[in-house]
């Protein structure tokens, strides 16, 4: 096989004019490169909708225009409740949007579910999830906005029900007279919200209510017996000090083996269990493994996780607000998350949208037992039509190898990278560690670069690139070697030369991979459609999406 020595840096280009395969340094040696690429990967229209504005996404969940959370299956459809300004392409005037697929792929865009009709929601109807009562029965719970004061408001959880149980659209719903359901306590009327789906133990149904206390981040515990009176526990379900308000918490259980998805309810001895947060202060996702106790109710992480800013995170990039719920019918988890715009709010107003909900994705746990392990839904795939296959392509310093067939602003890239070498890896600074986690100061990813050429790396994928490459966005992998002979493996996504508008938002994201290089080879898939690429690294154990807005791209 082939291999890459110092300097050797290999590009998967996808070039929007011109795609090719690209190599930016090295020495004699080289990597070897097993590369499918779909084109094509999607119907070019998104709802039956053509796509008219370029940074527009086609096979990416949004709505036909403004700003961009609670899905669930019921009676052969996968309903999604999504948060949406009707008035805008900026945050406010929250309603619950609605929408149904069979597939996930193909949407139908339904009434909103939910409005402002209420004092207890006069504000908005804000994040909240979905619960399937026994008889097939769904409930929807969410935060309403009471007052606007405090900022960003006096907070409460209501719920709403379907009006017809018997309509698998599910078109109308209800709020019952009880409302709201549950009232925040006096020192954290703004900090009270995102309630869980419910689960159900020991006689009852329980669910967590995001908040914090000072600076400690915080998740209470409300429990029920006919889900209609709800009792908070003495003690939080978890909290953690100095990581601020816990926005949108997700709980569920994982099986200790296979990657079958568990009903949230399920008991056993073979479980893990998860505990995601997304952090106000990071604008980031966090989760934890750990156990749960049922006697005390109380969530404990496991020593493997770090229960923080420096922790767990489903996605390296711009990630957030995700939820995941249980498939009944293919037995699996699906966690969805949301990203927002790279433009700026000015720009946002006047292409008149704002945000996507990301590709869904399976999770389960790596048979390591400490990460999950994430992969785009396989329904997917049906929107692939001509495949693009290369293989044993060797890569030198300099190489461009341009790739014919395919269309680069909608693609799927599955590439597997091969070396024979870890002799001459650079070492690594550990002043670097906290860097693709915490974002403090300048990221690994900008010190070292897609241009900065090491002992092995950088290699990978060059997306959304104009023919000149005046604009890029590289997603490429770097190997480091620690004191004491091991081995860490980078994956960056760089959108710092995405785009020549200096008003854009282009960070750099990065995630290290846990992987044994054994059989030295790393692969990587991308799926790039428009203004996002998601990449999956070995698997699904490190992910990172990035937003960008390039203009000569498309000129």
């Amino acid at each position: 096989m082939g291999s890459l020595n110092r300097f050797a840096w290999f590009l998967a280009s996808l070039i929007c004019l011109s795609p090719v395969f690209n190599n930016f340094g090295g020495t004699s040696g080289g990597v070897m490169a097993f590369h499918k690429i779909y084109p094509k990967y999607q119907t070019q229209t998104h709802n039956h909708v053509k796509v008219k504005q370029i940074h527009r996404t086609g096979y990416h969940f949004q709505p036909k225009k403004n700003w961009i959370n609670a899905p669930m299956y019921y009676k052969g459809y996968y309903h999604l409740f999504y948060q949406h300004n009707p008035k805008g392409a900026v945050w406010g005037n929250i309603v619950w949007a609605h929408s149904v697929s069979k597939d996930m792929v193909n949407w139908i865009h339904l009434e909103h579910a939910i409005v402002p009709s209420k004092p207890y929601d006069k504000y908005g109807c804000w994040s909240g999830s979905a619960t399937i009562l026994p008889g097939d029965k769904p409930v929807i719970m969410y935060t309403g906005i009471v007052d606007p004061k405090p900022k960003p408001g006096y907070q409460v959880q209501a719920y709403a029900i379907p009006a017809n149980y018997s309509d698998p659209y599910l078109r109308e719903w209800i709020k019952p007279d009880d409302n709201p359901f549950l009232k925040p306590t006096s020192e954290n009327v703004s900090a009270f919200r995102d309630p869980t789906t419910a689960w159900y133990n020991n006689g009852h149904w329980k669910l967590l209510v995001g908040s914090r206390h000072k600076h400690r981040g915080v998740a209470y515990l409300y429990r029920s017996r006919d889900f209609a009176t709800w009792i908070k526990a003495k003690h939080p379900f978890h909290s953690k000090n100095d990581t601020g308000m816990w926005e949108c918490p997700d709980f569920f259980p994982v099986a200790r083996e296979g990657i079958e998805g568990l009903d949230t309810s399920t008991l056993g001895n073979d479980i893990k269990y998860v505990l995601k947060n997304s952090l106000e202060v990071t604008r980031y996702e966090y989760y934890t493994l750990g156990s749960y106790d049922l006697i005390k109710d109380r969530y404990i992480p496991d020593n493997t996780s770090e229960d923080g800013w420096g922790g767990l995170r489903y996605d390296y990039g711009n990630f957030f607000a995700s939820k995941s719920f249980y498939d009944p019918v293919q037995r699996r988890r699906i966690v969805w998350g949301w990203a927002n715009e790279s433009s700026t709010a000015k720009e946002d107003i006047a292409k008149g949208w704002s945000g996507i909900q990301l590709i869904p994705r399976t999770i389960w746990l790596d048979p390591n037992g400490n990460r999950l392990l994430q992969w785009p839904i396989s329904e997917l795939e049906k929107l692939r039509r001509k495949k693009v296959e290369l293989n044993n392509i060797k890569l030198k310093k300099g190489d461009i190898i341009e790739v014919e067939g395919v269309t680069a602003s909608q693609v799927d890239v599955d590439v597997t990278f091969t070396f024979s070498s870890l002799e001459n890896v650079e070492l690594y600074d550990e002043k670097w560690s906290e860097f693709p986690q915490n974002d403090l100061g300048r990221s690994i990813c900008e010190v070292k670069g897609a241009t900065v050429h090491g002992g092995l790396g950088p290699f990978g994928l060059m997306t959304l690139a104009s023919k000149k490459l005046e604009e890029y966005t590289p997603v490429f992998f770097r190997v480091f070697k620690t004191d004491d002979n091991k081995h860490k493996v980078l994956l960056c996504s760089d959108a710092t030369p995405s785009s020549l508008n200096p008003n854009e938002y282009k960070p750099s994201f990065g995630g290290f991979v846990d992987v044994d290089l054994t059989e030295k080879k790393l692969s990587l898939r991308s799926l790039i459609d428009h203004s996002v690429v998601e990449s999956f690294a070995e698997g699904g154990k490190t992910i990172i999406t990035s937003r960008v807005s390039n203009t000569s791209c498309f000129s």
